[in-house]
């Protein structure tokens, strides 16, 4: 499937307007008329629950939480695997637990735990800033993995969770480590009446390796894991200090957005022997293998771009198969198994929405041309050949246009044109090779693909790639983008996005080979939002206060009984003083500099000083976001 004028698909009109919706969707959404809605209980349109917010009077990007899709992913995943287990007969449990690193926002952690509770669903950590929210969200039994380089205090803090009550595993990520365990074991217990200590989990470092950008968590050469020499070195000191009885868990991991399924299968067959193994060893209380995360998500809007090769079910299956496969050629029990998917969780819940600003490229319309009394002779002939511009004749005139144009920039250099007829020149020759796209749409050319680059409409939107998506940014991950209304027009612009930064990277440009086409507007007296998916895992996280923006406003988006959505636990963005104040400004001393520097000018008045200062107060409350014409225009 491709957008815009795409030659040879005869449903070029439906696929202009879903925009991938089928590909990325996971009938998450629908269109409904001229919105995109939320495929759920009242199916209230995204248009109207941001209406709704903006006029609450919170402005600017909103960033819009939906916890029941958390709940349908977690469903989803326990009872795909809980069938792969009774089909096949499979002994094992299967268990699973949140990567805080994905999202560690309260609003989506307090959500996540509210919707899992009936899973027996749990946190991992990776710092001791993330065993803390694990230790006081996750429910006691439910399960609790800790992985990552550790210290002495951060293993201590495992213990004490232990001693808490939790089912806590804390994996080895080297032999130091587990020598600091054994020290860190004496200290707790050898004068406890009850000795307690937490699980044991031993990363091993596969042979095989992952593909894609994440390539590198797999193989020897990844920065986790034992080596099979490290790990016969752990059996023998975790026996020799009577720990193997808490050994439980073999932990591989072979890299985020895992696109093919061929790397995960080879990984299984070596983790699942090295569990056998250790298990026929004497290792008698090794239960579980924790394929770690790396389930896919479908980000693209393209059919032929499409970054999976596999369902959830075939994962599941494959899982399951080759576990059971291998515990009985070797005659081991079958072990629990575990994952630690987080963007399959997280990322399809939020959407991003951010109201276009301006479209850069609206001057080259007819109602810009200065045309003059007597032309140049090369721009008379191009308004000629617009005005004349027939299907017969499209692709000639487009030559004709191109070469004049070439030569009409030339004698502009030389001083023979002024720039009323440079502008001419470009407005006429980029309304011809728009109407000659439109014109000779069904032919499939390469030519008039490569003229879109030139035609392209920049929309100027109200956010910061850096702070919202800095995957795009850094890794060239492509989100789903779709405007919020319009959707029984087709959109007609190749278009360009532009954030608010002063960065010539903050650009999501348009790419021929994943075309994004959007609909001509007027901002001045209507708004037009853009919505991005699928941004729920990691872009919070790692978004940079890149030009000091920060965060979007958020809200929590529920559904009660009746099947009505709520809008809950509102947060707005940060407003400036506050996000000069995270960044160790003394905000007291500036304030009080810029009172000064107001009150002591000689060029105002005593009113001018008390109305400049109520200004100032009022720009300090706000956030960094642009506000819109509509939203001045309210103000007023």
């Amino acid at each position: 499937m491709k957008f815009g004028y795409n030659y040879h698909n005869k449903t070029q009109g439906t696929t202009m307007k879903n925009f991938g919706l089928d590909i990325w969707g996971d009938e998450n959404f629908i269109i409904q008329g001229d919105t995109i809605n939320i495929n759920h209980a009242s199916k209230p349109s995204l248009l109207s629950i941001t209406q709704e917010i903006r006029e609450k009077g919170y402005k600017g990007p909103l960033l819009l939480r939906f916890p029941h899709l958390l709940e349908k992913q977690i469903s989803t995943l326990f009872k795909t695997f809980e069938k792969a287990k009774q089909e096949f007969k499979y002994k094992g449990n299967f268990q699973a637990v949140f990567p805080l690193k994905v999202n560690q926002f309260p609003n989506f952690v307090h959500a996540l735990m509210d919707v899992s509770k009936n899973y027996n669903y749990g946190l991992e950590a990776g710092s001791k800033a993330e065993i803390i929210i694990a230790m006081t969200k996750t429910p006691l039994g439910a399960p609790i993995t800790v992985n990552g380089f550790k210290d002495k205090e951060m293993i201590s803090l495992c213990f004490i969770a232990a001693k808490m009550g939790h089912n806590i595993t804390v994996t080895i990520e080297g032999l130091t480590e587990l020598e600091t365990i054994i020290q860190v074991n004496k200290e707790f217990n050898e004068d406890a009446e009850t000795p307690i200590s937490p699980k044991i989990g031993v990363r091993i470092r596969l042979h095989s390796s992952g593909i894609g950008i994440w390539a590198k968590s797999g193989g020897y050469g990844s920065k986790f894991g034992l080596t099979s020499t490290e790990l016969l070195e752990a059996y023998e000191m975790l026996k020799e200090h009577a720990l193997l009885d808490y050994l439980w868990m073999i932990h591989f991991h072979i890299g985020s957005q895992m696109g093919d399924i061929a790397p995960l299968k080879k990984a299984l067959r070596e983790a699942g022997n090295i569990y056998a193994d250790l298990k026929k060893r004497g290792a008698d209380a090794l239960g579980a293998i924790n394929l770690g995360g790396g389930l896919a998500v479908e980000y693209s809007q393209h059919e032929d771009k499409q970054e999976r090769n596999y369902s959830l079910r075939e994962f599941a299956n494959d899982v399951v198969f080759l576990m059971q496969d291998i515990s009985k050629r070797k005659g081991v029990e079958e072990p629990d198994i575990f994952t630690e998917s987080g963007r399959y969780i997280a990322a399809s819940h939020s959407v991003l929405v951010a109201p276009v600003l301006e479209l850069f490229s609206q001057e080259y319309t007819e109602k810009g041309l200065r045309l003059k009394e007597v032309n140049p002779p090369l721009i008379q002939e191009l308004y000629d050949l617009y005005n004349s511009l027939s299907r017969a004749r499209a692709r000639e005139y487009l030559h004709d246009a191109l070469d004049h144009m070439e030569s009409l920039l030339t004698l502009f250099d030389l001083g023979y044109i002024d720039l009323e007829d440079r502008s001419n020149t470009e407005i006429l020759v980029n309304l011809i090779i728009k109407k000659s796209i439109a014109l000779l749409k069904n032919e499939d050319s390469d030519e008039l693909k490569k003229l879109q680059d030139r035609i392209q409409e920049k929309y100027l939107v109200n956010f910061s790639a850096f702070q919202s998506l800095p995957d795009f940014w850094g890794l060239e991950q492509h989100f789903p983008i779709m405007p919020l209304d319009r959707l029984d027009t087709k959109p007609t612009n190749p278009a360009s996005i532009w954030d608010i930064t002063c960065d010539s990277d903050g650009e999501i440009g348009f790419n021929r080979d994943l075309p994004l086409y959007l609909h001509d507007i007027d901002v001045d007296t209507e708004e037009y939002f853009l919505a991005f998916f699928l941004t729920g895992a990691y872009q919070e996280v790692l978004g940079m206060k890149h030009n000091l923006f920060t965060h979007p406003t958020e809200a929590v988006i529920n559904f009660n009984s009746e099947g009505n959505y709520t809008i809950d636990n509102l947060i707005e963005a940060q407003n400036i003083m506050d996000i000069l104040d995270d960044l160790d400004y003394d905000t007291y001393l500036m304030d009080k500099t810029l009172k000064y520097n107001i009150e002591e000018s000689v060029h105002l008045n005593s009113e001018e000083k008390r109305e400049l200062l109520g200004k100032l107060y009022l720009y300090l409350s706000e956030n960094s976001y642009l506000k819109t014409i509509q939203a001045i225009d309210e103000e007023r």
